[in-house]
């Protein structure tokens, strides 16, 4: 097994708090918050999204990914994350992406620095840290709003 196949086994165990989540999800799950938290299930689920997409895109350069991470560029909930389907498609097509994009990597490109606002100048590797770390914490807050959010 290559390095780029190790990654994504890890990648997909990291992320499993994520999708047993979303396998158990009502639709009327995707308003629910915790009180003074803005952010709903749903917002949560559109932003991991959008993270992955915008990770396979500036990350790991892969230039033909079109995203808008509205999450992202908000900064708040508008509300709008309320349609389940759309949501869980979604975020299945932005793993998938990142996915393509990791085994897309050249094995020695692993210690090639990236620089990016959010956190600076990491190694590729480390930067693949980061969005494994990412999904399981929104992920943990997900579960939290699940359980006790109205």
């Amino acid at each position: 097994m290559n390095i780029n196949e190790t990654l994504i086994g890890s990648l997909e165990e990291g992320r499993t708090r994520f999708t047993k989540l979303l396998a158990e999800l009502h639709e009327d799950d995707l308003k629910k918050r915790l009180s003074p938290s803005p952010n709903s299930a749903g917002f949560l689920i559109r932003h991991i999204g959008d993270v992955e997409f915008l990770f396979a895109k500036n990350l790991f350069k892969i230039p033909d990914i079109q995203v808008h991470a509205k999450t992202v560029i908000d900064q708040k909930d508008s509300g709008e994350w309320t349609n389940l389907s759309e949501l869980l498609v979604y975020t299945q097509k932005s793993f998938d992406t990142l996915k393509s994009a990791i085994l897309q990597q050249k094995e020695d490109e692993w210690d090639n620095l990236v620089v990016t606002k959010e956190f600076g100048s990491k190694t590729k590797a480390e930067a693949f840290g980061r969005i494994i770390t990412h999904t399981a914490y929104h992920a943990g807050q997900l579960a939290i709003i699940l359980k006790y959010g109205q």
